[in-house]
């Protein structure tokens, strides 16, 4: 399961998607991400859905690839989707001794799984279809209006691609650590859920060993290669919005009118 996890993964492509500007699909991540939370009907999540199938089918990365990144949130979405469903009050449909299953929480829990589905999809193409160093370039880009009123965008930029791109690292040494563990007779799947709780502490030890250990090597490497961040660095592939950059942000705000005008008219 920890190698289905897909974000901060780069899937190699040479689509439409994958050399639209960084700039471009960072904004458009986040008005996905604004819309989702905007839409409150049916046909709404319905626009929704079909614009990032439509990104899915441009970028060229496989359905199967994507969709398997839903697989270590299925615990979280069952979660969700209960509370949702027995806690919210409103018209009876179905009464279980003390729980009771309504229309309006039914509604919610099928929003929220729907919603919590998208986003997780929608963030994953962002680093599926964009490279690392671009990615930082793209962030470093959006943020340097801030740095007139002291705001560090190249380090906060950098912080936060590191972050993305550790994430694929660390899953693979967990798994290398859970697989070592079992090997020693480990057993991380039997017991309650206390016992299941403190069969992590082998695990989180090493993997915390590690995390620093990989973080010292970044630092020394860095440092070993005279990295110095900032105004000053100059870089093998600039950014420039071109023709394709454009009609996508136009399609971007024709896509955020329409939700726009479908939540305000239903």
């Amino acid at each position: 399961m920890i190698r289905d996890i897909t974000l901060g993964q780069f899937y190699p492509g040479e689509s439409v998607i994958h050399r639209l500007d960084a700039r471009v699909k960072i904004i458009a991540t986040l008005l996905f991400i604004v819309e989702l939370f905007i839409v409150d009907n049916f046909i709404g999540f319905v626009l929704a859905a079909g614009a990032l199938g439509s990104v899915i089918l441009l970028s060229k990365v496989p359905f199967s690839y994507i969709v398997r990144g839903l697989k270590p949130i299925i615990l979280i979405l069952c979660f969700t989707f209960a509370l949702n469903m027995f806690m919210i009050d409103g018209t009876v449909l179905v009464r279980l001794g003390f729980l009771k299953i309504t229309k309006e929480g039914l509604r919610m829990a099928v929003f929220m799984a729907v919603r919590l589905i998208l986003l997780l999809l929608g963030s994953s193409m962002l680093t599926l279809c964009t490279q690392p160093l671009s990615l930082t370039d793209g962030i470093e880009r959006l943020l340097a209006p801030m740095k007139k009123i002291g705001v560090p965008a190249h380090e906060i930029a950098m912080m936060m691609t590191i972050a993305l791109r550790f994430i694929p690292t660390l899953l693979e040494e967990t798994d290398k650590i859970m697989k070592a563990q079992q090997a020693r007779g480990a057993d991380f799947e039997s017991g309650n859920l206390i016992q299941r709780a403190k069969s992590l502490v082998p695990i989180l030890v090493p993997l915390f060993v590690s995390a620093f250990r990989i973080a010292q090597d970044l630092a020394m490497a860095m440092e070993a290669r005279c990295y110095r961040g900032g105004d000053h660095r100059t870089r093998l592939h600039e950014l420039k919005l071109k023709k394709r950059d454009f009609a996508a942000i136009l399609l971007l705000a024709g896509f955020l009118a329409l939700i726009i005008a479908e939540s305000i008219l239903l």
